[in-house]
């Protein structure tokens, strides 16, 4: 019966993780060939395929992703056991990594991680990209976890991702507070120019139809899907906006903007993506149990 060779593992983990041969190598101390050799042997005991070549940079197969989240969960425990065997104690301070959709609202994010930063024992560190950048840096674990607005297709077949609904804001008609129209769209809003979302974004197709259901076309000044861009709009422009109030809370505590009427039954969803691994750290599974909003599981 084969057995896991652990010294072929870490090889494995340490060029999956910089993917790169050459650098990994130079680390390790032994050459570019021995290291290639050892990874092969270590593929062939598994009889299994972890890498494939795409130009010039090793790129990890399905399979190498899923022995990555293993090789990651046994090494990161192995450095932790050393740290104890050498200090005589292990650090209660806990890390997440945490990615961000780089046109996410910034206030929604900000309330997301509050009780990390209320938390002592926890360090953490943000960092926005696009969307598939983001899951690429997932299925590496260089990220614990990524918040968007953006839903992911799940292949029943090969389930990578976990999606967790965690939080939904209503959507709703955003202006200057002294020009603050009290009647009922679209009654009052004719002439007003607007600030809308871009015309791909979920927001935007459902501001859309609710024209639509009343005949009424907006005159569109500007378009933006960055969420900061929105609420920087929304405060200098003097233009109607269309997005959730949580992105402009600020201006709307301060006196600046007001809600002019919320959009029935329409929201923006706020979705936190985890893979799927053995080993899920406490401090973020205590998060995404603070993060569930009571009216989603009601």
């Amino acid at each position: 019966m084969s057995r896991l060779n652990y010294h072929h593992l870490y090889y494995f983990w340490r060029v999956a993780v910089a993917g790169n041969l050459t650098n990994v190598a130079k680390e390790l101390h032994i050459s570019q060939s021995a290291l290639s050799a050892q990874i092969k042997q270590f593929e062939h005991n598994m009889d299994v395929k972890l890498f494939e070549l795409r130009g010039r940079r090793l790129n990890l197969t399905v399979h190498g992703h899923r022995v990555l989240a293993y090789a990651h969960d046994i090494f990161s425990k192995g450095e932790e056991l050393e740290s104890f065997l050498r200090k005589g104690s292990i650090s209660e301070k806990q890390h997440l990594s945490i990615g961000v959709l780089t046109t996410l609202s910034r206030n929604f994010v900000e309330s997301f991680i509050s009780p990390l930063l209320a938390n002592p024992d926890v360090s953490f560190s943000l960092t926005a990209k696009g969307m598939t950048n983001l899951l690429n840096d997932l299925a590496n674990h260089e990220l614990d976890l990524v918040l968007t607005n953006l839903p992911i297709g799940v292949d029943k077949k090969d389930p990578l991702w976990q999606t967790q609904l965690v939080s939904r804001q209503p959507l709703a008609i955003v202006g200057p507070k002294v020009n603050r129209i009290h009647d009922s769209f679209p009654n009052g809003y004719q002439n007003m120019r607007w600030v809308l979302p871009g015309q791909n974004t979920e927001i935007r197709a459902a501001f859309n139809s609710f024209c639509a259901t009343w005949q009424y076309q907006p005159d569109v000044q500007a378009e933006a899907d960055d969420m900061a861009m929105l609420r920087l709009l929304a405060r200098d422009s003097g233009a109607l906006v269309v997005l959730p109030p949580v992105v402009v809370k600020d201006e709307i505590e301060q006196g600046i903007l007001e809600v002019y009427q919320r959009l029935p039954n329409v929201y923006e969803n706020f979705y936190a993506i985890t893979a799927q691994r053995k080993f899920v750290p406490e401090v973020l599974l205590a998060l995404l149990k603070q993060q569930i909003d009571p009216e989603l599981i009601n």
